[in-house]
């Protein structure tokens, strides 16, 4: 089903919002984790772990979803479709994926705030969960700007899929133009033999 224009443009500026909204907000929590990890000053150290906890479950997650599923929504109202081209097949999967990751990764950001709300001592965050929080913030920051770059580019490329309904598609047209053609070949041929009479 092909969206109509309006609701194309309204499901694709809250796709492009979410995703820049994704993008920002894992940004802020990537310099979060980064002054967990580094700084010396514990009440830094402690309002970073808390804050990352409300950027993850209050801004990000809801970013992740929204943009999944507005992208979905998106592709299937319009040409594109969800299977018929690789980047969007790949879009598909790297962003599924991601959103996935994510809702793993909360039990880690979550642990760290659950410290920093009882204790203010640095030595008592789990080193390799700060540096889990640093490396897959950082990775996601990285993901996000591929599939920008997909959605920005393009590459060509059809799915099998997609080459199949391009084929049907092309075969329905011809074949609609063809019997179109017939009743005019009628109408003129009447004309011609009304004509010898």
């Amino acid at each position: 089903m092909i969206l109509s224009p309006g609701w194309r443009k309204i499901w694709l500026t809250t796709h492009v919002m979410s995703s820049i909204g994704w993008f920002g907000a894992v940004a802020v929590f990537l310099t979060l984790a980064l002054v967990g990890m580094t700084s010396q000053d514990p009440q830094l150290v402690r309002a970073g772990y808390l804050a990352m906890k409300l950027t993850g479950w209050f801004i990000i997650v809801p970013f992740a979803f929204v943009s999944l599923g507005s992208g979905i929504i998106s592709s299937l109202g319009t040409k594109w479709g969800l299977f018929r081209y690789y980047w969007v097949l790949l879009k598909l999967v790297v962003t599924t994926g991601a959103t996935f990751l994510l809702m793993v990764h909360t039990q880690a950001f979550d642990l760290l705030a659950d410290i920093a709300a009882k204790t203010i001592v640095l030595g008592a965050y789990p080193y390799g969960i700060q540096l889990k929080m640093v490396v897959t913030s950082g990775a996601t920051v990285v993901v996000l700007i591929m599939l920008t770059g997909l959605a920005v580019y393009k590459p060509r490329g059809m799915t099998p899929y997609g080459q199949r309904k391009q084929d049907e598609q092309q075969k329905g047209v011809a074949s609609g133009e063809s019997a179109t053609d017939q009743p005019q070949e009628i109408v003129q041929n009447g004309a011609r033999t009304a004509s010898f009479k």
